[in-house]
């Protein structure tokens, strides 16, 4: 039985980051593979980074003052002026169902609401499709606010905002 509670990724042991790490590299058709530098990097700058059950599931965000060169980060600054960008959540597929992700995303809401940050974005593929993802984000009521073939890999994303008002 998993404990529903969040944690801070930087709080884990180094074994519990690495398997964390681990965890997001087998996924990476659907986030992006990250080598232990450039994870840690992440970790770093990162306003959210939590995780469920030490090594089970995991979220990776930032808010729109952030620090980031990312493509798809830099596409939301352009045209909102406050977010929480979710950059990766992951949840290992023995885990699936049990509503982790769910449990991250209401971290992450309670986050933006201390701070008065009134939405979340992400990207999700569409080529390669990610169904999975695209499911449960409807669930969560995210709508699309855009479609991007992405010019650095073979990807084509959408957009996904989620007023928080």
């Amino acid at each position: 039985m998993i404990v529903m509670q969040t944690e801070k990724i930087a709080d884990q042991t180094q074994a519990a980051q690495t398997s964390l790490l681990a965890l997001n590299n087998l996924h990476a058709r659907e986030t992006s593979y990250l080598a232990p530098e450039t994870w840690s990097d992440l970790l770093r700058n990162a306003s959210v980074a939590s995780c469920i059950g030490g090594k089970s599931a995991f979220l990776i965000a930032f808010d729109h003052a952030a620090t980031y060169d990312n493509f798809n980060f830099n596409w939301f600054r352009e045209r909102l002026k406050q977010f929480i960008y979710i950059d990766r959540v992951v949840v290992g597929s023995e885990h699936r169902g049990q509503g982790l992700a769910k449990v991250l995303y209401d971290d992450l809401r309670a986050h933006a609401e201390v701070r008065g940050i009134g939405s979340h974005v992400c990207e999700v593929n569409v080529d390669p499709p990610n169904p999975g993802s695209d499911a449960f984000h409807g669930k969560m009521g995210f709508v699309e606010m855009g479609r991007v073939a992405l010019p650095h890999v073979d990807k084509t994303v959408r957009y996904l905002v989620k007023n928080l008002d």
